[in-house]
């Protein structure tokens, strides 16, 4: 099968221009870090994308990878690994040689805001990178998305309204497009350590997934 790659924003992106000058400070005081757009992780033809917020200072934005380097992804590949979306040993770098399987990892905003706290304008100019990255998916079936952000961000790519479908843990929302759309609060560490989200929730999500998708079965296996 051949695929296209669908667009994303290059290094030196200057659609928002308060993200573009915090990534040239970023890249005078973080020398060694990635300081750029995260690209996507993991296959086009995966039947799931995993949809996060924004990379974070130290996490994707210094290592280029989605959810890799803080704690939301120590939360998140433990649970990918756990349930069969990917393989190898997480040491949050990219170059620790994990794949994934049946999954794909974007973020709804491709570029570290100061405070992890991108602007309602920001997220609306990076939604055509999201609704891209979907459509460049033949294969999706399910998007999971970690937040009210993203979520909302992934609801208005599809051209739904909010009522469609409203943000809550645990949700599943199944579309009339075919695909399906589960909530979780953000694994990060802030939620984590007030009690808002504990790895059994965070489990739970996962369980609902894998049995919709029958992840480990021959079903689920790529051509």
């Amino acid at each position: 099968m051949s695929l296209t790659a669908p667009a994303s924003p290059n290094f030196n992106c200057a659609l928002c221009p308060r993200l573009a000058g915090f990534r040239v400070e970023n890249r005078r005081l973080l020398p060694d870090g990635f300081n750029g757009p995260v690209p996507s992780f993991g296959p086009l033809t995966a039947p799931l994308l995993i949809v996060g917020l924004a990379p974070g200072l130290r996490g994707a934005n210094f290592t280029g990878r989605p959810f890799t380097g803080d704690y939301a992804g120590d939360l998140l590949y433990a649970a990918l690994l756990n349930f069969g979306f990917a393989s190898g040993v997480y040491a949050a770098t990219p170059r620790d040689g994990v794949q994934l399987f049946h999954c794909r990892i974007t973020n709804a905003v491709r570029c570290v805001p100061p405070q992890n706290k991108p602007t309602p304008q920001e997220i609306t100019t990076c939604r055509c990178f999201l609704a891209q990255e979907m459509a460049a998916m033949p294969g999706l079936r399910a998007l999971l998305c970690l937040g009210r952000i993203s979520h909302d961000s992934a609801v208005k790519a599809l051209g739904l309204r909010a009522k469609d479908a409203p943000f809550g843990h645990g949700a599943v929302h199944r579309l009339a497009s075919g695909l399906t759309l589960y909530d979780s609060y953000h694994c990060s560490r802030y939620n984590t350590n007030t009690g808002v989200l504990t790895s059994q929730m965070f489990d739970a999500v996962f369980e609902k997934i894998v049995a919709d998708l029958k992840i480990g079965s021959r079903e689920s296996e790529p051509a």
